[in-house]
């Protein structure tokens, strides 16, 4: 039964991610782009995590908290390039 329902589970994720992958392509603005990337980056974790509880396997929780970290520090960067034009002051 969770078989089941962790299957259920990837398969919203992954629409979840396509349709994201739409607004990246066609977003009016960059603000919706940049959001877009984000919700890409949450929706990866969740695939990450969801495959390892299906897999039952404990690496991919250390890999989605790595990828995390990384998704955080990217999407900052990005606004901060867009709102000032650099990164560093």
């Amino acid at each position: 039964m969770i078989d089941i329902a962790l299957y259920i589970a990837l398969a919203a994720v992954g629409l979840a991610q396509l349709l994201a992958m739409v607004r990246l392509v066609i977003g009016p603005h960059i603000g919706d782009r940049i959001l877009a990337l984000d919700t890409m980056v949450i929706n990866a974790i969740a695939l990450i995590i969801l495959l390892g509880m299906l897999w039952g396997t404990q690496i991919y929780f250390e890999s989605a908290m790595i990828f995390a970290m990384l998704g955080f520090v990217s999407t900052v960067a990005l606004a901060r390039f867009v709102l000032r034009g650099d990164i560093i002051e």
